[in-house]
C-alpha cells in the first residue's frame, strides 16, 4: 500500500509537471517579476513562415579560397545586421552561391544596395579625420599576449600607412582611434605608444572568437571576393502566415487522431505514450529556442515526422509487451522483457534516420539543412522518452494498480489472457 501511494503520488508529480512545461510553453506565464515566455516568442521562425526576402549572392572570381568565402560571410552579414534584422541567414551554397534570408524586408532595392555594395573600412582619429583606409592595410592576425593570454589582433601596414599611422599615433597618443567598416564602428582602441615601424596590435577583445571577426573584416577592407546578384525571391507575409496557420491546424488534427487511437487501442499503455509525446514535443521546442535554431515549414515536417517515430517506437514496446502477455508471465516480466525485445528494432530504425539526416545536413543546404536539423534533433529526443519516460511511468502505473494484464492487452489478445 505504501509502494502504491508513493507511486500515485510521484506519477500525478510527473503529470503536472509536463501540464506545466506544457501551458507554459504554449501560452507563456507570469510568476511575479519573472515570465515565462511562449514558443511562439522564442522559436525562430524562417523565411516561409514570417515573408521577407530570399536573395542568392554568386561570387565572381574563379580560383577562391576558403578564408575569403569566410571572410565575405562575414562582411555580409554585419550589413544586414546593419539593417536591424533578426533571424537572418547566411549560408553558402555549392562553391560559388551565398543564399541570405532576410526576414520581414520587402524592399528588394534596398536589401540589394546594402548587401552588394563594395564596403569601406576606415580609421578615424578624434577630431574625425580620416587616417587609414582598407587599402593601406596589408594585414591583420589573431594572436594570444605571450603575458596576459588575452587574445589580440596584429596590425601589420603598408609603407604609406605606416608613414599615416606614425604621424596619428604621435598627435593622438593616449586619446581613441576609431575603425569603422561603412557606417559601423568595430573597434575603438586607444593609442598607447607612438607606432614607427607599421606593426601594432590591438587590444580589448573579450575572446578569441570576436579577435578573429575583427582581424577579417580589417584584412578584407572591403569583400574579399565579388559577388552580384543572381536570384531575388520575395516571399509575401500573407503567405508565411498562412502556411503557418494551416501547417499548425494540420499538425494539431493529426495529433488529436494518433492519441485518439493510442488511447482506444493500448489503453493505459497507449495514455502513457502520449503524456511521453506531449513531454517530447515540449523538450524539442525548448532545444530549439535554446539552440536559436530557426524553425521552417520542412523544420515542421521533420517535427511531425520525429514525433511519428516517437509513438512508433512505443508501439513497437507493447506489441512486444502483447507477445510476452501472452505466456503468462507476471506484469513486471512482461515490461521488462517487452522493452528488452524491442529495443533492437527501435535503435535500429532510430539510428538509420539520424545517419540520414547527418548526410543530409552535411550534403544539402538551405531548407534541407533546416530539414535535417530537425530530423536529427527530434530522433535522439525521441529516443530518450520512448525508452527512458515512457519505461518509468509504465513501470509507476503497474506499482499504482492501473495496469495490469487487461489493460495491457488489446482485442483478441485480451480475450485470450482472460481464458
Amino acid at each position: 500500500m505504501k509502494t502504491k501511494v508513493k507511486s500515485t503520488a510521484l506519477f500525478l508529480v510527473i503529470i503536472l509537471v509536463i501540464a506545466f512545461l506544457a501551458y507554459s510553453g504554449a501560452y507563456g506565464l507570469t510568476i511575479g517579476d519573472y515570465r515565462i515566455r511562449p514558443f511562439s516568442e522564442t522559436v525562430k521562425r524562417g523565411l516561409d513562415l514570417k515573408g521577407g526576402i530570399s536573395l542568392v549572392m554568386e561570387i565572381q572570381e574563379s580560383n577562391i579560397k576558403r578564408e575569403d568565402i569566410d571572410r565575405t560571410l562575414e562582411l555580409l552579414s554585419m550589413r544586414v545586421n546593419k539593417m536591424g534584422v533578426s533571424e537572418t541567414t547566411i549560408q553558402q551554397e555549392g562553391s560559388k552561391r551565398i543564399r541570405i534570408d532576410i526576414p520581414d524586408r520587402f524592399d528588394t532595392k534596398e536589401v540589394i544596395d546594402t548587401v552588394g555594395k563594395t564596403g569601406k573600412l576606415k580609421f578615424v582619429g578624434p577630431d574625425n579625420s580620416e587616417i587609414l583606409t582598407g587599402s593601406d592595410v596589408k594585414d591583420a592576425t589573431t594572436q594570444v599576449d605571450q603575458q596576459t593570454g588575452a587574445p589580440i589582433v596584429g596590425l601589420e601596414l603598408n609603407d604609406a600607412g605606416a608613414k599615416k599611422f606614425a604621424d596619428a599615433t604621435q598627435k593622438f597618443l593616449n586619446q581613441q582611434i576609431a575603425i569603422y567598416m561603412d557606417e559601423d564602428m568595430i573597434s575603438n582602441p586607444t593609442v598607447q605608444a607612438v607606432i614607427n615601424d607599421g606593426k601594432a596590435v590591438i587590444t580589448g577583445s573579450k575572446d578569441l572568437a570576436e579577435a578573429k571577426r575583427l582581424a577579417s573584416i580589417i584584412k578584407s577592407g572591403a569583400l574579399p571576393l565579388t559577388v552580384k546578384t543572381a536570384s531575388v525571391k520575395v516571399v509575401g507575409p500573407t503567405l508565411g502566415a498562412n502556411a503557418m496557420a494551416q501547417s499548425i491546424k494540420a499538425g494539431v488534427i493529426a495529433l488529436i487522431f494518433i492519441f485518439l487511437f493510442m488511447v482506444l487501442y493500448y489503453r493505459v499503455p497507449g495514455l502513457i505514450a502520449c503524456l511521453a509525446l506531449v513531454l517530447y514535443m515540449v523538450l524539442l521546442l525548448i532545444v530549439y529556442s535554446s539552440i536559436g535554431a530557426t524553425l521552417t515549414l520542412s523544420g515542421i515536417a521533420a517535427f511531425l515526422i520525429s514525433a511519428g517515430m516517437a509513438l512508433d517506437a512505443n508501439v513497437l514496446i507493447f506489441e512486444r509487451m502483447k507477445e510476452e502477455l501472452i505466456t503468462g508471465k507476471s506484469i513486471k516480466s512482461v515490461i521488462d522483457a517487452g522493452f528488452h525485445r524491442a529495443m533492437t528494432s527501435v535503435l535500429d530504425s532510430n539510428i538509420t534516420t539520424v545517419i540520414s539526416g547527418i548526410i543530409l545536413y552535411y550534403l544539402g543546404s538551405g531548407a534541407v539543412k533546416g530539414f535535417a536539423l530537425t530530423l536529427i534533433i527530434g530522433v535522439l529526443l525521441s529516443m530518450f522518452t520512448a525508452i527512458t519516460v515512457s519505461r518509468f511511468l509504465i513501470k509507476l502505473a503497474a506499482k499504482m494498480g492501473i495496469l495490469n494484464k487487461i489493460t495491457i492487452g488489446t482485442f483478441g489478445v485480451r480475450n485470450v489472457v482472460r481464458r
